[in-house]
């Protein structure tokens, strides 16, 4: 996030740096709802500087409503390592035609008033049916997801190439857009 934030240039402070302890509560039904929750639970314990939080869900077509904002909780369990994880999602997915999927991503952003605004962002793509580069560590499908029109998957992208493409990256060029009074056409808000 901190290399797509960059066009702000803004001082970015953890949780970690705060001395927040604790995590917000992510059992809601939505996306939008748990990016909210991080929000504003590290808004309030932050002492009111502006926040930006995120929740991301997969969506498989032949899973229907299986993973979405239940992902990483999904399947193997949420205490599940990543390979486990991931030999639990391709087992599922074995004899499956349809592999169309997307990634979703929801920012959430509280600022210095307390007001909140919301940012989405999705990329498509296809599920492979074995890893095609090593994964991210927290992002196991990361290695077997192909965004459309690219030949490999997201963990062999580049940051940059991940951040124009990716569900994250496109929710937070709707952030910045929004933030430096930016319409998604490119010209400036009247």
């Amino acid at each position: 996030m901190a290399s797509a934030l960059s066009p702000l240039a803004p001082e970015i402070l953890s949780p970690a740096d705060l001395g927040i302890a604790g995590s917000p509560p992510e059992d809601f039904e939505t996306l939008e709802e748990n990016a909210l929750s991080k929000a504003r639970f590290y808004f309030e314990r932050g002492g009111g500087i502006p926040t930006l939080a995120e929740d991301t869900g997969l969506f498989v077509n032949a899973l229907a409503d299986e993973l979405g904002v239940k992902t990483r909780r999904w399947g193997a369990g949420p205490d599940a390592t990543d390979d486990e994880w991931l030999a639990y999602f391709l087992k599922r997915m074995e004899g499956v035609s349809d592999r169309d999927a997307k990634f979703v991503a929801v920012v959430a952003y509280v600022d210095e008033t307390g007001g909140e605004h919301v940012f989405e962002g999705d990329a498509r793509g296809t599920i492979l049916t074995e890893p095609k580069a090593p994964y991210l560590p927290g992002l196991p499908v990361s290695s077997v997801f192909q965004p459309e029109g690219y030949d490999t998957v997201f963990s062999a992208l580049t940051h940059d190439e991940k951040n124009a493409i990716s569900h994250r990256g496109r929710a937070i060029k709707k952030f910045l857009e929004w933030r430096m009074g930016i319409s998604p056409g490119g010209s400036l808000k009247s």
